[in-house]
């Protein structure tokens, strides 16, 4: 069911994002103020390929799966939008209809502003332009850094890099050792695999090794980071 407001944890994430926490005060009321809030199950579809672009959405809550579908009809996980992130821009400017799937991962929150709000935003606010056109430009610098991980480094590395990342978004403090990182997003080992282009084989394997090496621990609820920096030196020492 949806509700009106977002409530203090979900309005935070959205004002603490690093895009549009750099916006100027007004442009960042004139899209809350026309922004509306959706709330989803795990699992629910929050929108789908092939539909009408009619929304642009940030994540406040839990995670948005996006997803493809394979030529033998397998769902493949392709990416994460975690809170404070803006999604699904690319199909409102191009007039195209929306290339992949995005279901709730978790209890899922997220804020909506409808495409015809968004256009008069952006004809009030021209530094929307430009702040897209970054928005943008960091999404291509990722990609083509995930293509580079990808034909460059190992999957120890790639894995430690994906799990670094985790932690940064996800990271809770660990109630019974408060050095220790608790991944809070619960991802299983195959949702992981596929973020890396891995088997869920290779990537247990790789699990076990660090897991050996004191760097984490595997629990049935999910991944614990014993040591950060551990995990952080094979990003780099692993090429």
């Amino acid at each position: 069911m949806d509700e009106p407001i977002l409530n203090i944890e979900e309005r935070e994430a959205i004002n603490s994002g690093r895009w549009f926490s750099s916006l100027s005060p007004s442009l960042r009321h004139d899209i809350l103020r026309c922004a509306y809030v959706k709330r989803y199950r795990d699992g629910d579809l929050i929108a789908a390929r092939g539909e009408p672009p009619e929304t642009w959405i940030a994540c406040a809550k839990g995670a948005v799966r996006v997803s493809s579908t394979s030529v033998s009809g397998k769902q493949i996980t392709l990416t994460y939008v975690e809170p404070g992130i803006w999604f699904g821009d690319v199909s409102i400017f191009d007039g195209d209809r929306r290339t992949h799937d995005a279901y709730a991962h978790g209890e899922t929150t997220i804020l909506c502003v409808a495409k015809a709000d968004l256009k008069k935003i952006l004809a009030i606010h021209t530094e929307l332009y430009e702040a897209m056109l970054r928005l943008h430009a960091r999404r291509i610098r990722q990609l083509f850094g995930l293509v580079e991980d990808l034909n460059t480094l190992p999957l120890k590395a790639r894995l430690a890099k994906q799990l670094v990342h985790l932690v940064r978004s996800y990271g809770v403090p660990n109630l019974e050792n408060g050095a220790e990182m608790r991944i809070s997003l619960q991802l299983a080992q195959e949702e992981l695999a596929q973020l890396l282009g891995a088997s869920r084989q290779r990537v247990n394997q790789e699990l076990k090794s660090m897991e050996r090496d004191g760097v984490l621990r595997i629990e049935p609820g999910g991944l614990v980071i014993r040591d950060r920096d551990a995990l952080s030196k094979i990003t780099v020492v692993e090429e």
